[in-house]
């Protein structure tokens, strides 16, 4: 019999916790709560003795220092409600599955098979609340009904019933290995039924090329040979609609598009993808030369770069937006362990080195009706926060860079980046490391996690809208201490070359992993009655598709396979064999001895045929207003520091371990105070020497209001200049592209897709336009095309963003630069000209408005005068550097100023001027996100030397640093204005999201 084990704080301790479920009841439902107390619940369900179970309470489960427990008696009391939350049957259980493992420790033998530990959380609330109150701080606040359940029992009814009962959220059900076919000679109508209510994402088009090959008179041959009928198996159909996903095969990036500008003239396009950023790698590895430093790109699960000749460093950066908006925690949680797995599963194998994170959410303090489907977004701004923070911290890998933008377009689906780079030796073995290899007779192997329906239709349902029928199968929660073990005993694997090929089980699953790896031999035979699962009652095709994480797939040599199975055994890791590879031309999946999908490999991934896309580009004008001229711009100034786009995200940020490990060097705040907001990251992945990573992003959506070609170019632009303002080397750069689009497939869901689509097209020409002048190899990337929500009668699209992220290396961490003001009477610089290049500004969003002048990167200019700068930090002649970009160079004044605890006296009169004189002004200059700017400090003896370095780029004296703490800058009139202490300012930057 189940029994249950309470754990509470002792009397007088703080309950941290329920302070903060306090605080959000109070902030988020506006509902009035004297106090929240918790407490944690273990209900074990295994042949424990009494003294097995009270030793696991009073040791792993319990700090006897601050807390209590007890073993089937309830600790709750002095309470008006209780609401107790856990997981749904089948729903990954990360403390549960610490708890048993604890356990199993503790008493020296393993669990039963079907035994185990199941969590939950129980809420004491106090106050005067309904029970509709109740109802709605369970059903908004506490839980997240698609993966968890909840009870509610008042004072009364609790005493009544003697606590709450035991409850085992345990799966039942048999494995029945059913099997279906599925007839496909029927009407268009009914092909597409067949395909949205199988959440398979496939067109017409493609439901008709299916259901010719079905019945082509040569396939059904082949299929007789192998005991199958001429009508696809569930299998099948399930696995080509994974493999041909927009999310796998990136459709609307390969298809076929019709182009038509402003002027009409006429361009098509076969595939953005080949034409834009294959295209801008292949010429910017053409001038590259002999210099070329790119080892692998657009062919593994993460792009590779040379770093020196003994390391080569791996990068990649994912989206987990649709999982993220069903379920935040997980669908985050899931995105960054996720990722993990891409540079991990490159070549043979990397060491993880670090995570990136970067979110755009609606407004936390979001106050409009949503539709029913949708979280509010302060929950899923939580939600997201703390899975990011769970899945990173607790698999040893630090987050040292990342930023939030907030639009509250953002409500109809967040976005969630991940990224990770890895560290990999040049050679293993004698072999490059990046390359790898799969010879038939190869054994498939898979390692980690067990296979449950969490993930099911993850691929299919991320490549298609957010709607209200979205399935909850397509949530996984990841287990980040799981895949560390697994990861652990992989690299070891690899130093031994125990396998020949190793990739992660992603979107997907097996299908897409195993499918993946045939192609590179030619083909498989996988039986999937051999895989380890979760609990009973998975149907083969579940089993081949699912999600579940914290797997990775490896081609493992038959002479190998005992020393890696015995390997992975000693490090507690689970290694299962399920076929072989071969050259049989077929992707043969098996459930024991019956065929269950037979698919040619060509067919498999070359019979998608391109889709056909138009996109037809129009000038949109935006209300131009006229800046209203001022006397004083401090308050101005306050509230774009206080503007959720710039203001701190401190609370955030601390959240994240970004020292383990031990070698962050430029961290995420920094100055005298160490918060201050740091340009870029900087990293010493290798502790014996003073060679280091630098890493940085752009992201800038709100630009694509106006045009996203610029948008594009100002993401690419913010990235470099971020990466150049702490000492990166222009010389070893490269980019990932993440594109994240609304639907840009014209239909009569998306009237507008045409648009949309020239857009996109618009973005593509930029990132080229741009990567090249500059001189940046694109190595990895990814797209999100789906980021709508439609319920039927309310759309919300997301606005056209590109995450642009770069690495590269510095050569010396100990020239790395910060952005905070060091010393009083350093002479203040800035570099770069100033125009009227306010459109799209977070100045013109103050103001409701838009504009039109939407900033224009001018790469003849910024890249001679990085390079000057790059030349100028080496020699150590700057104090600090800081990037110029949201709003503007007071912006930039004010945060260096309070992030080294200085002043800053500046005059406008000195800022060098881009552009019709006529729209010169003190606003202009002083709120303006004119591109390719750096503010610079440098010392009065380094003056000469800094300006001859800097010599015909454009640049100006603007100020001093000076003791007084007060920002003070005198416009073009020669009055004062602004004039505010740095104390003031910080405070207005720190307090919107402090207490979040």
């Amino acid at each position: 019999m189940a029994q249950r084990i309470e754990v509470a704080l002792k009397e007088g301790v703080r309950d941290a916790r329920g302070e903060r479920v306090r605080r959000e009841i109070e902030h988020f439902l506006h509902l009035p709560v004297h106090e929240v107390r918790t407490i944690d619940v273990y209900t074990v369900d295994a042949g424990l003795s009494p003294d097995e179970l009270e030793k696991a309470a009073s040791e792993p489960f319990s700090d006897p220092v601050i807390q209590t427990w007890s073993l089937d008696r309830p600790l709750a009391d002095g309470f008006d409600y209780l609401v107790e939350v856990g997981f749904r049957p089948g729903v990954t259980d990360n403390v549960g599955r610490t708890a048993r493992e604890a356990i199993e420790y503790i008493t020296g033998r393993p669990f039963a098979a079907g035994e185990g530990v199941y969590t939950s959380v129980q809420y004491l609330l106090s106050g005067a609340l309904s029970r509709t109150d109740v109802e709605r701080i369970a059903r908004d606040l506490l839980c997240n009904t698609l993966i968890q359940r909840y009870i509610i029992l008042d004072r009364a009814e609790f005493a009544t019933a003697g606590g709450v009962a035991v409850v085992v959220p345990k799966v039942t059900g048999e494995t029945r290995a059913q099997v279906r076919e599925i007839d496909l000679n029927v009407s268009d109508d009914e092909l597409m039924r067949i395909s949205r209510e199988g959440v398979l994402a496939l067109t017409l088009d493609e439901m008709k090329v299916i259901q010719a090959h079905y019945r082509n008179p040569a396939v059904i041959a082949e299929r007789s040979k192998v005991g199958l009928a001429a009508k696809p198996t569930d299998a099948e159909l399930e696995a080509i609609a994974q493999t041909w996903s927009e999310h796998c095969k990136h459709k609307i990036f390969s298809g076929t598009i019709e182009y038509i500008d402003e002027n009409g003239n006429r361009e098509e396009i076969r595939s953005l993808f080949k034409t834009f950023i294959q295209g801008t790698t292949k010429t910017v590895r053409e001038q590259l030369g002999e210099r070329d430093f790119c080892l692998s790109v657009f062919k593994d699960n993460a792009g590779v770069i040379r770093w020196n000749d003994d390391w080569s460093l791996v990068f990649k950066v994912e989206t987990h937006n649709s999982p993220s908006a069903l379920d935040p925690y997980g669908g985050a949680l899931t995105g960054i362990v996720g990722v993990n797995r891409d540079p991990f599963g490159t070549g043979k194998g990397s060491k993880l080195i670090f995570n990136t994170d970067v979110f755009c959410f609606a407004s936390p303090f979001y106050d409009k009706p949503l539709p029913s489907r949708l979280l509010h977004p302060r929950r899923i701004y939580e939600g997201v926060v703390e899975g990011v923070e769970h899945g990173g911290n607790k698999s040893g890998i630090p987050t040292v860079n990342g930023s939030i933008v907030f639009d509250d377009r953002f409500a109809g689906k967040p976005l969630v980046f991940c990224g990770t780079a890895g560290l990999m030796p040049a050679t293993i073995n004698g072999a490059p490391a990046h390359e790898k290899f799969i010879r038939p007779g190869d054994l498939i192997v898979m390692t980690g996690g067990r296979i449950g329906k969490d993930g099911i239709h993850g691929a299919t349902f991320s490549s298609e809208e957010l709607h209200e029928g979205s399935p909850v199968t397509a949530v996984q929660i990841g287990d980040p201490i799981t895949q560390k073990r697994m990861t652990d005993f992989l690299i070891r694997a690899r130093d031994k070359g125990l396998y020949n090929f190793i990739t992660d089980n992603g979107a997907g699953g097996l299908s897409s992993s195993i499918g993946e790896m045939s192609g590179e031999c030619g083909g498989c035979r996988m039986d999937l009655s051999k895989a380890p699962l979760k609990y009973p009652g998975l149907d083969p095709w579940e089993i081949l598709i699912s999600e579940a994480q914290e797997r990775m797939s490896l081609a493992v040599p038959p002479e190998h396979i005992d020393e890696f199975i015995a390997m992975a055994r000693r490090f507690g890791v689970e290694a299962t064999i399920l076929g072989e590879f071969t050259d049989s031309g077929y992707f043969h999946i098996m459930y024991g001895d019956r065929t269950i999908a037979y698919l040619p490999m060509d067919f498999l991934h070359g019979g998608l045929p391109p889709m056909q896309m138009r996109g037809v580009w129009e000038v949109k004008r935006h209300e131009e207003p006229a800046l209203e001229v001022k006397q004083d711009y401090a308050a101005d100034l306050k509230q774009l520091l206080g503007s959720l786009n710039i203001c701190s995200k401190e609370s955030v940020v601390r959240r994240y371990d970004h020292e383990v490990q031990g070698g962050s060097v430029v961290k995420p705040f920094t100055g005298v105070a160490n918060d201050g907001p740091s340009d870029a990251a900087v990293i010493r992945p290798v502790l014996d020497s003073f060679e280091g990573v630098v890493v940085s992003h752009g992201i800038c959506p709100r630009y694509s209001d106006i045009d996203a070609y610029h948008m594009t170019a100002n993401a690419i632009d913010e990235a470099l200049r971020n990466y150049v303002a702490v000492g990166g080397s222009l010389d070893l750069v490269a980019g990932l592209d993440n594109f994240c689009w609304c639907d840009p497939v014209q239909s009569d869901k998306t009237p507008d897709g045409e648009y949309k689509m020239a857009q996109l097209v618009r973005s593509n020409k930029a990132l080229y336009d741009y990567c090249v002048a500059f001189g940046i190899p694109l190595i990895s990337g990814k797209d999100s095309m789906k980021n709508d929500f439609w319920d039927g009668n309310v759309k919300i699209s997301i606005p056209p963003t590109l995450l642009f992220s770069v690495i590269g290396k510095i050569d010396d961490i100990r020239t790395a630069v910060t952005m905070d003001a060091k010393r009083p009477g350093d002479i203040v610089y800035l570099l770069g000209k100033t125009g009227y290049e306010l459109g799209g500004s977070e100045y013109m969003a103050l103001k409701g408005l838009v504009g039109n002048s939407v900033p224009q990167v001018n790469t003849a200019k910024a890249l001679p005068r990085y390079r000057a700068l790059h030349r100028a930090i080496s020699q150590g002649l700057v104090a600090s550097c800081h990037d110029l970009s949201d709003g503007g160079l007071a912006v930039a004044l004010a945060e260096t100023a309070f992030a080294g605890g200085f002043g800053i006296v500046a005059e406008l009169s000195r800022v060098l001027w881009s552009g019709d004189e006529a729209l010169k002004g003190d606003a202009a200059l002083l709120f303006s996100e004119s591109a390719s700017r750096h503010l610079v400090t440098v010392r009065p003896e380094n003056r000469e030397a800094f300006e001859s370095v800097m010599a015909a780029n454009c640049f100006s004296s603007i100020g001093v640093v000076t003791e007084e703490g007060r920002v003070t800058v005198t416009g073009l009139s020669g009055t004062r204005v602004i004039d505010a202490g740095i104390d003031e300012l910080k405070q207005a930057w720190q307090s919107p999201l402090r207490e979040l």
